[in-house]
């Protein structure tokens, strides 16, 4: 396999089983026909028709599209239609800086296609002069993709935070790393993908962020989210990545766009060099 693999993994989506999702006359979104039918139940709240779902014009603000689409959601939920549910809510907006539509739980963010944003921290340490990378490996007992291997932070990006201070926030609670620390954190860049899943389509952006961490510092799991951390030469990371599955899907792009930022993937040696750039950033 190759790196490639891992774009194409999270660039799966295929328009031509979904509607389009449509907030006064804007695309956020895409849902299945499924849903579409489900949500007719509910004509108070959306418009379906045949071409799209949308919310019906008397809800036309933050509050009122919120509050009504959140009631219908606890619903789908207590039909067992949304597992897992948060109580964390996620801005409906197609790009950072404007203003968002409504809210809506994390957990229905896929069903609805809403893209999603999030923060992932690359924590490295430099040894002799080679590069090594903090690793951790999520707790047996996650709801998502138990097990896995993971970026040191990471973690979606909720409403009413900045995502500088989200990076703090997730600092402390994921690996320990002081709050004096995680303000050093450098934003790198963005990445963005597509990906179909069971649950419906993530149409997502993460912002990337590098942390160079003192030798002597050693992160500490402190909510549970994490079973361990492991402190790896960046060339078997790099290894890891190129040839298998072992890290959470979207944790691959991150590692992948900091291996090129670092030069650790070679444009002379690397034949997909170019798509793999381009693939990091796939508008959805």
């Amino acid at each position: 396999m190759s790196y490639l693999d891992h774009i194409h993994a999270c660039n799966n989506f295929d328009p031509a089983g979904f509607l389009p999702f449509s907030i006064s006359s804007e695309r956020v979104g895409f849902l299945r026909p499924e849903l579409a039918d489900r949500l007719r139940a509910w004509p108070e709240v959306f418009d379906v028709s045949g071409s799209g779902v949308g919310l019906t014009p008397s809800l036309d603000d933050f509050e009122s599209r919120s509050q009504a689409v959140e009631t219908v959601l606890r619903a789908l939920a207590d039909d067992g239609a949304i597992p897992a549910w948060r109580e964390e809510f996620y801005p409906v907006t197609q790009d950072w800086h404007v203003p968002p539509h409504m809210q809506i739980e994390r957990a229905a963010c896929p069903m609805f296609g809403i893209r999603a944003y999030g923060v992932h921290l690359n924590g490295y340490v430099r040894e002799s002069g080679r590069l090594h990378m903090w690793v951790a490996r999520r707790a047996r007992g996650k709801a998502t993709f138990p097990g896995m291997l993971d970026n040191m932070v990471a973690g979606g990006q909720p409403i009413g935070i900045g995502l500088a201070d989200n990076v703090v926030k997730e600092c402390h609670e994921e690996a320990g790393i002081p709050e004096a620390h995680a303000r050093q954190a450098r934003p790198v860049g963005m990445i963005s993908y597509t990906q179909e899943t069971p649950d419906g389509c993530k149409p997502d952006k993460m912002f990337c962020y590098d942390l160079e961490l003192p030798r002597d510092f050693s992160p500490i799991a402190v909510d549970g989210e994490v079973e361990s951390f492991h402190l790896m030469p960046i060339d078997e990371v790099a290894t890891l990545v190129r040839h298998g599955f072992e890290f959470k899907f979207n944790c691959n792009l991150v590692i992948i766009d900091f291996l090129i930022r670092h030069g650790v993937l070679d444009p002379d040696s690397e034949r997909d060099y170019t798509a793999i750039c381009e693939g990091l950033r796939i508008a959805g």
